[in-house]
């Protein structure tokens, strides 16, 4: 039965890829309309289904997507490979430019920091306070430059964060020493975002001369007991970007919710609408949530808009 996953395809093509990656969006279209690869992606266990993952392996093995002629052919050609990097790969997407939705509710708390990233991947977002950001109207020099358009109500700050401790956690940790692992990283950039990739490479470069810690767990069995290792003169931020719709249990979110409220930490949540626990999102905030890309929550309450990739917040 392949119908399952011509609706994922033929939603990612509309609401994903739409504005961002014209590639894709026909790929994923023609896909939905596939009958093989409709098959070779049905026969995978359903977590695997995620186009990210299939266009991300195609591209690791196979080189820059650049369009459906030779990405068809790859996948003929090389199906069986694809297969083997999809069942031993996630998507995990490291954009550096998430710091710039970040840092204006970092620097707003009590400094130093300790910081607790879930879902780390390489820990690329573990290091705010190495990276320089343009905001327009406020600019804080750094060796990577990271633009971001924020709106008025934006509380700007002037400087990077004081980071005490920083540790990420991940079901499967990427090392930025690794070269296989960075050209991972690199396969999961979209056709059409490519000047994502300079930046990539820039931060990785960074990463490398300290690696952030990034430790294999989950946040379901794993996370108390990293958080208590964070020095207790520094204020514990646990934050996230695109994961909690990877634990698809309502209850499995609702007890990291408990345990994040345990540790006594601030929470700060970069996650698409509705994918936080409540309370704290509620029908006064309805026009947020209708709206496409991701919701910044701290303690569970919205304090902006963001573009999951970083290049603009709306402040609310």
């Amino acid at each position: 039965m392949t119908e399952p996953v011509a609706r994922i395809y033929r939603r990612f093509a509309e609401r994903e890829a739409g504005g961002r990656s014209p590639i894709y969006r026909d790929i994923s279209r023609r896909v939905a309309a596939d009958p093989e690869v409709l098959a070779f992606v049905a026969a995978l266990p359903r977590p695997k289904w995620q186009p990210n993952l299939f266009y991300g392996a195609v591209q690791y093995l196979c080189g820059p997507i650049r369009g459906w002629p030779s990405f068809r052919v790859s996948f003929a050609e090389r199906a069986g490979e694809i297969r083997e990097v999809m069942l031993a790969r996630t998507t995990q997407t490291n954009e550096p430019a998430r710091c710039a939705t970040l840092l204006p509710a970092l620097a707003g708390l009590p400094q130093p920091l300790a910081l607790l990233e879930v879902g780390a991947s390489a820990g690329l977002c573990l290091q705010p306070d190495r990276y320089g950001y343009d905001y327009g109207r406020v600019r804080i020099p750094g060796e990577l430059m990271l633009p971001c358009k924020a709106n008025d109500a934006t509380p700007l700050p002037t400087r990077v964060p004081e980071v005490a401790w920083r540790a990420g956690l991940d079901l499967n940790p990427l090392d930025v020493r690794d070269p296989d692992d960075c050209a991972w990283l690199e396969a999961l950039i979209w056709p059409g975002e490519e000047e994502r990739i300079p930046r990539l490479r820039a931060a990785l470069e960074i990463a490398r001369r300290d690696p952030p810690p990034v430790h294999q767990g989950d946040l379901r069995a794993d996370f108390l007991a990293l958080a208590a290792q964070a020095p207790r003169d520094a204020t514990l931020v646990v934050f996230h970007t695109a994961v909690l719709a990877y634990v698809r249990d309502p209850a499995d979110r609702a007890a990291f919710a408990d345990a994040v409220a345990e540790s006594g930490a601030v929470w700060l949540s970069n996650e698409a609408p509705g994918a936080t626990p409540p309370p704290g999102i509620g029908p006064e905030h309805d026009a947020v949530l209708s709206r496409d890309g991701a919701v910044l929550t701290r303690d569970r309450d919205p304090i902006a808009y963001t573009d999951p990739h970083g290049t603009w917040l709306d402040w609310l």
